[in-house]
């Protein structure tokens, strides 16, 4: 089994990075490998509407690290999204990285579990976790909580490991997302499959 991190920060090895990495040890403690993925700084575009992925290969027509990140999602079982707080939102370029990411290769992502970090100096961390989780509710994914909402604070790296309490929430959801892939997998060996159904659209203007 392996879980993908997503670092939504421009700072590579910052405090989104440090909450991480606190969840990462987690699940390698219970047997499950880690990737941390880190979006970078290059500028991340927002989705153009083209419905080119849609089509032929399947692919965003931008070149950037969504492609790549949405390949390794496709034999990952198990996704957590870490921002920093601007303006009591996810970062600008994680919120167009998330966009096209999960449109484009939104099978990659159903029916496994998800969870949403949010790394905040003071305020802001609870608006940026719900609107992170917004992708999983709509896109059949379980979401995987802690022992509080999914938040660490401090403005460098070393207050954040100074948040105690952060970090062990970060520790939780490692534990939380280990125990449930665990059951998942229990579940797929018993035949234990989610129902579907076609989707249905309806559109409020005809």
């Amino acid at each position: 089994m392996k879980v993908m991190l997503v670092n939504g920060s421009p700072h590579e090895k910052g405090c989104t990075y440090t909450a991480l990495c606190e969840i990462a040890k987690a699940l390698n403690g219970e047997g499950v490998e880690t990737e941390i993925f880190w979006i970078g700084k290059q500028a991340i575009g927002g989705c153009w509407g083209c419905g080119a992925c849609r089509k032929g290969a399947g692919k965003c027509v931008q070149k950037d690290c969504v492609n790549e990140f949405v390949e390794k999602a496709k034999t990952s079982d198990g996704f957590v999204f870490g921002s920093p707080v601007h303006y009591a939102s996810m970062s600008g370029a994680l919120t167009s990285f998330m966009d096209r990411a999960f449109y484009s290769g939104s099978k990659a992502f159903q029916y496994k579990p998800g969870a949403a970090v949010a790394s905040c100096r003071r305020g802001g961390a609870s608006a940026t976790f719900d609107q992170m989780n917004k992708y999983f509710t709509i896109s059949n994914m379980p979401i995987v909580s802690g022992n509080y909402w999914n938040q660490v604070h401090g403005n460098t790296p070393e207050e954040v490991l100074q948040d105690l309490e952060g970090l062990q929430t970060m520790r939780y959801l490692g534990y939380n997302m280990a125990w449930l892939l665990k059951c998942m997998e229990l579940g797929k060996q018993s035949g234990l499959t989610p129902k579907k159904e076609e989707k249905i659209r309806t559109n409020f203007i005809r």
